[in-house]
């Protein structure tokens, strides 16, 4: 297939997604397959919750819009233009999907297509039902896609190379187990912002964006936060409150009086906003409802800490005082080339 079709199927999927908002769902006439995709899909996002009880209708609207708005023709084309698209023979690329937030394996799934491969996809149990749907639309846009893409349920077989995300724990069994097989294996990673304390109120509330999007529960979710010595958090505890309805969802409010209680308990520290706890460690990985901070001195010596561990960091926010950090309120917000764990997935499933 050549590559402008490939594009094409995603660029109508962006079209097809771009229809469905929070506030108002409303049809484009000039969006092809309305007629059978349209009503089905407001369904799938009203049960979504129902499916998994951290995909609220506002997170899954959410991770809709943000691949309605990655996925237009100008982008994809920005994306895909570094790249040389010759293959000889297209392969069976398996992807094992996490399930953490809504559509988090949606950037495989598009790249092993658009480089003209075939994908094997194992879905995570906490995401079953929209990437299937998706998958469904494009076929309809292009029907010889139906030939490229299975869904796998029992044990994945016959493939030539694999993309599988999970935690430290299951990496380490992805490693053994597909040890003889070209493989993108990804760990548990944390995001982390570096203050310097003359922040305004719009970005410490754009950091809160950072933090609670998708409940905290992603890779690219701020978790820890790097303060100068005697900063004062009052004013961060201002700008946040704003969120401070995540309280009312009761998984995450679960998890805030348990966390909560756990640090109690062991007689740390902590600064609490009544949806929030903060609390000096130095790790980077926070419990859900709970953020990690850290004082540091100089900011030279802190940025080569954090080159040092690279590995445990998905990216960096801060106002541009970090060499290659992203703006507040950004991390939800993806660009296609903005790879997971800065792999670039696209340049392994062209050399496989």
């Amino acid at each position: 297939m050549l590559q402008n079709e490939k594009k094409r199927s995603f660029i109508e999927l962006g079209k097809f997604l771009s229809q469905f908002s929070e506030d108002n769902s409303s049809i484009n006439p000039t969006v092809l397959h309305n007629d059978l995709f349209f009503d089905d899909f407001i369904k799938l996002i009203t049960l979504s919750q129902s499916h998994n009880g951290w995909y609220t209708p506002e997170q899954v609207y959410f991770s809709i819009q943000s691949w309605a708005e990655a996925l237009t023709e100008e982008n994809l084309n920005q994306w895909l233009s570094a790249y040389n698209f010759q293959i000889n023979e297209p392969k069976n690329i398996a992807l094992i999907l996490a399930g953490n937030i809504p559509l988090v394996g949606f950037h495989d799934f598009l790249s092993v297509l658009i480089t003209g491969h075939n994908v094997l996809i194992k879905t995570s149990s906490n995401d079953q039902h929209l990437l299937p749907f998706l998958a469904k639309y494009i076929v309809s846009v292009d029907s010889e896609l139906a030939n490229r893409i299975t869904f796998v349920e029992g044990k994945l077989e016959n493939f030539d190379a694999v993309i599988a995300t999970g935690s430290n724990n299951t990496a380490r069994y992805f490693e053994y187990y597909f040890k003889d097989k070209p493989s993108i294996i990804r760990k548990s990673r944390n995001s982390i912002a570096v203050l310097n304390g003359k922040e305004t109120k719009e970005q410490l509330s754009a950091l809160g964006e950072d933090i609670f999007r998708y409940f905290g529960l992603g890779c690219r979710n701020v978790s820890k936060i790097f303060v100068p010595k005697g900063y004062i958090f009052d004013g961060f505890f201002e700008a946040i409150f704003e969120y401070q309805d995540v309280i009312h969802y009761e998984k995450y409010a679960n998890n805030y009086d348990y966390n909560k209680a756990v640090f109690l308990m062991s007689n740390f520290k902590l600064l609490d906003n009544g949806f929030l706890t903060i609390k000096e460690d130095k790790s980077h990985a926070s419990p859900i409802s709970s953020v990690f901070y850290e004082f540091y001195d100089d900011i030279t010596d802190l940025q080569i800490r954090l080159q040092s561990e690279s590995e445990q960091i998905q990216c960096i926010v801060s106002d541009n005082i970090i060499e290659n950090s992203i703006d507040f309120g950004q991390t939800q917000k993806p660009k296609l080339w903005n790879y997971a764990d800065n792999v670039d997935t696209i340049s392994f499933l062209l050399t496989i």
